[in-house]
């Protein structure tokens, strides 16, 4: 029955890593596109999260062979790479969207922003119920504290399709550029956990979940 929920595990590992990848092609296409920057933003950070999924697979992998539970050299470093990837995502972010709202700059349309981010709220809620039901069938901390942090993901969709409905409504370009800064901030708190975990530290996206669930910590989704 391990095996079976190890596999289970496993396969949504790899469904996260190439959903990342394909959200993140897209999202960086339509966002160069239709100069949509919350988009693009968007596409980037899925990128990064990318990085971060390889080392929840690569986790998996070796829980199937032992009942080991604390990061090896390949997933700290993997989370230090992660962390950093976030801290400079977040600081392009950042300068950008000042720029664009000192310059009045305006995304051609958010269109794909907002099926973009709709299908990533789906995506992610569904993700986040069966990661939660295999970590609790394998008892697995790391895998809770994974399902966790990908309530991050969802967040990131949420504000994405918030930002794409804001500018097609009012036509401010000012709320794409306020969408990507808040894309940002939450870019800068993962790379904050990606570090913590790396030490060995519980993330703070575990809150909401038993304590008990997340002492391990997991690599963020």
């Amino acid at each position: 029955m391990r095996q079976k929920d190890l596999a289970i595990a496993n396969a949504l590992a790899l469904i996260t890593i190439f959903y990342n990848i394909a959200e993140g092609l897209v999202s960086v296409w339509f966002g160069l596109k239709d100069q949509t920057f919350s988009l693009f933003g968007f596409g980037l950070d899925s990128f990064v999260e990318v990085i971060s999924a390889v080392g929840v697979w690569h986790m998996l992998r070796r829980q199937a062979k032992s009942h080991e539970s604390e990061h090896d050299a390949f997933e700290r470093t993997a989370l230090r790479i992660t962390g950093t990837s976030f801290y400079l995502l977040a600081a392009g972010l950042l300068l950008t969207a000042a720029v664009n709202i000192y310059q009045g700059h305006k995304p051609e349309t958010t269109t794909w922003g907002i099926i973009i981010g709709a299908i990533s709220i789906a995506s992610m809620w569904l993700l986040i119920h069966y990661k939660v039901k295999a970590g609790k069938a394998l008892a697995s901390d790391a895998i809770l504290a994974d399902a966790a942090c990908t309530r991050t993901c969802l967040q990131l969709s949420a504000v994405l399709l918030a930002a794409s409905l804001g500018y097609a409504l009012t036509g401010i370009g000012a709320v794409d550029s306020l969408g990507a800064l808040a894309i940002a901030g939450l870019s800068y708190r993962e790379g904050r956990e990606a570090f913590g975990k790396a030490k060995g530290r519980s993330c703070g996206c575990c809150q909401g979940l038993d304590k008990n669930n997340c002492k391990s910590g997991g690599t963020g989704e």
